[in-house]
């Protein structure tokens, strides 16, 4: 063997240790916390239950709203998120999942799907869900819920009818898990006023 050789095996060597001693050093990705909104707390209303078929859809969303940070507004117009914490599916599943949920407990309306299941129905609940965020006022956390609706008769594809829903919730400390339960009270305020709607274009 050669000196050149040598030489090239022994640069060779050292390179494949620097590598190696690179790899090891990578900073490893900060671990996460998952939540999910907590179940509906809207109950069950007297009465007879109305004899249409009604289909959630999943509402349309834009920049991060679309995906599954949890989005925080600490002043101004400066868009952030809660770090190391996300939610455990992009915020207009879960918004829609709510409803759905919100709706059954309510058992109004006696049948219910979700649009992507393609079932035949009267009438489908779309939207699009504008803001869903903590936003920081004189330095107390609030979150902000704000949900343009309209409701397609399914048959004509017209829209029979269509109103905005806002809310907001003050949040009880500034701790991740008392977001949550703020978002799910929100949400609650927003089914109880949805479905009242609703109902009035199917009865």
């Amino acid at each position: 063997m050669t000196t050149l050789n040598r030489h090239c095996r022994l640069l060779l060597f050292l390179l494949m240790v620097a590598a190696l001693a690179a790899c090891s050093v990578l900073p490893r990705p900060a671990p996460q916390d998952i939540y999910r909104l907590p179940p509906s707390s809207v109950s069950s209303s007297p009465g007879e239950a109305v004899d249409r078929a009604l289909r959630i859809s999943r509402p349309s969303a834009n920049g991060l709203l679309r995906g599954t940070r949890i989005v925080v507004v600490p002043e101004g117009n400066r868009l952030s998120v809660y770090e190391g914490v996300r939610w455990s599916s992009p915020a207009p599943n879960l918004w829609r999942d709510h409803m759905l949920e919100a709706f059954r407990n309510d058992r109004r309306i006696a049948r219910l799907s979700r649009a992507e299941e393609r079932l035949k129905a009267d009438i489908e609940l779309g939207g699009e869900l504008q803001t869903f965020q903590v936003e920081y006022r004189e330095g107390l956390p609030e979150v902000v819920i704000q949900y343009d609706a309209y409701l397609v008769e399914i048959a004509s594809r017209r829209i029979v009818a269509s109103q905005r829903f806002t809310v907001t919730e003050r949040v009880d400390g500034g701790k991740v898990p008392a977001v949550v339960a703020a978002f799910g009270r929100a949400c609650d305020t927003v089914a109880g006023e949805l479905i009242d709607w609703t109902l009035q274009y199917l009865e």
